[in-house]
């Protein structure tokens, strides 16, 4: 099994490079704004697109990473909210067990049916502690994935779920406050929970700022995952990728 983006986010992680993803939603964008998008997240050196959402009602996952992976060589990696978000044009698959939650389908059951494409696809695929924090507002992956987030000052529960992940064998924890959160996840508790896991840590959601994304970084975060803020003013890639790379 293929290791080589994970690979290179745990040599980032080591050298305590931060880094920076870029996502996609199928649904969000059309081919003039997703051409855009790309254009300035290469000269931003963005480090990685994640696409996926968490409600994807269009057939066009497809053509939106085929058109990612003509136009640059910036790693693709999949970010799915079903098991039929997946497609082997893709790098890699964040292969999410939602473990802020309590609904078994999210925790096993949607692998188990999703096990043998993942594994005939050919994608590096990474094991991701998926964990939900409150951005002060319900979201679709709240709704989708009926289970309640963290509340957002309760550090405590956070870094014991991402011990649990880590030492359950997972290779990964995302943070994140889901797509449209009014509120970024507190950098107290980013703070504890990489205290507590030595595994990499993502951060994502409610991230409208560069300032934002730096102090998540400086917090514990190793990639910052920003996509809402970009469909109102895909300028601030550059502004965000420029405050997370002035840290490496």
């Amino acid at each position: 099994m293929k290791h080589e983006i994970y690979d290179s986010i745990n040599h980032r992680k080591a050298k305590a490079q931060k880094a920076f993803a870029v996502l996609i939603d199928p649904d969000k964008l059309d081919d003039a704004s997703l051409k855009t998008t790309i254009k300035l997240a290469v000269d931003a050196k963005v480090d990685y697109f994640f696409v996926g959402g968490s409600l994807v009602v269009t057939d066009t996952l497809d053509k939106v990473v085929a058109t990612i992976k003509s136009s640059c060589t910036i790693p693709v990696v999949l970010f799915p909210g079903s098991p039929d978000q997946i497609t082997p044009k893709a790098d890699a698959l964040l292969y999410l067990s939602l473990i802020s939650g309590r609904n078994p389908e999210l925790l096993i059951g949607q692998h188990v049916i999703s096990a043998p494409f993942v594994r005939q696809s050919g994608l590096e695929i990474m094991p991701v502690g998926y964990m939900l924090v409150d951005g002060g507002t319900p979201t679709t992956v709240s709704y989708i994935s009926n289970t309640n987030p963290i509340p957002a000052n309760k550090n405590d529960i956070a870094s014991c779920t991402a011990m649990a992940g880590e030492m359950l064998g997972l290779k990964l924890i995302y943070m994140d406050a889901g797509s449209g959160a009014q509120t970024a996840i507190p950098s107290a508790m980013i703070s504890q929970v990489a205290k507590y896991i030595s595994i990499p840590l993502i951060v994502g959601g409610g991230i409208t700022t560069a300032l934002k994304a730096k102090e998540n970084c400086l917090a514990g975060a190793d990639i910052i995952v920003v996509g809402n803020a970009f469909e109102k003013d895909p300028n601030l890639i550059q502004e965000i990728a420029e405050a997370i790379h002035s840290l490496n």
